[in-house]
C-alpha cells in the first residue's frame, strides 16, 4: 500500500520583512553594513485532522506573520557570533568587530541568539520561533516544518525541522 504524505504552504506579500544585517565570514571578514526586503514561505507536514486537513491556511500564515513581524525594519545582529561583540548598554547597543564599530538604538535591533545573520540561520530562527508558537496556541507539533527565507529575488535558503510526528 502506498504512502500518502500530505502538506501545506504559505507565502504572502505580507510574510515579508525588511532589515539591516551584515555577516562575517573567513574569520576576519566583514560586509558593509546593508539590508534586504525577505521574504518567508513556511510549510508544515503532517497527517489530515479531523476536517481532512493537516493545518488551516489562515491560521498558518497569521502564526508565521507574528513571527517575521518580530524581525521587520530592524537591525538584525547575532549575538553568539565569536567574531561580533555586541553589548547592550543602557538604551544603546554597541556593536563591534576588529576595528569596526556600531552603535544602534535598542529599539531598533533585535538580537539574534545565532552565529551570523545568514539567510539559513534565519530560517532557522523562524521556524523554531513558529513551532514554539503552533505548540502554544495549538498544541501542534507538526511532522516536518519547512521555512525558507528569500533574500533577493533567485537566492533563497531553506531549514527543514524534522519532529517525531506526534500531534
Amino acid at each position: 500500500m502506498p504512502a500518502e504524505r500530505f502538506s501545506v504552504r504559505v507565502t504572502k506579500d505580507y510574510l515579508v520583512f525588511c532589515c539591516a544585517h551584515f555577516i562575517t565570514y573567513d574569520k576576519s571578514e566583514c560586509e558593509r553594513l546593508h539590508g534586504h526586503n525577505y521574504r518567508a514561505a513556511v510549510q508544515i507536514e503532517g497527517p489530515l485532522d479531523e476536517n481532512w486537513y493537516v493545518f488551516d491556511f489562515v491560521a498558518l500564515k497569521n502564526r508565521a506573520k507574528i513571527v517575521v513581524d518580530e524581525l521587520d525594519h530592524h537591525m538584525l545582529l547575532a549575538t553568539e557570533n565569536p567574531q561580533i561583540r555586541v553589548e547592550v548598554v543602557g538604551e544603546k547597543v554597541a556593536v563591534r568587530f576588529a576595528g569596526k564599530e556600531w552603535t544602534f538604538p535598542r529599539e531598533d535591533c533585535v538580537l539574534l541568539p545565532i552565529q551570523n545573520t545568514t539567510a539559513e540561520l534565519l530560517a532557522r530562527w523562524i521556524a523554531h520561533r513558529l513551532l514554539d508558537d503552533l505548540k502554544t496556541h495549538y498544541g501542534l507539533t507538526p511532522g516536518v516544518l519547512r521555512v525558507e527565507v528569500e533574500e533577493t529575488v533567485g537566492q533563497a535558503a531553506t531549514y527543514e525541522w524534522r519532529g517525531d510526528g506526534v500531534q
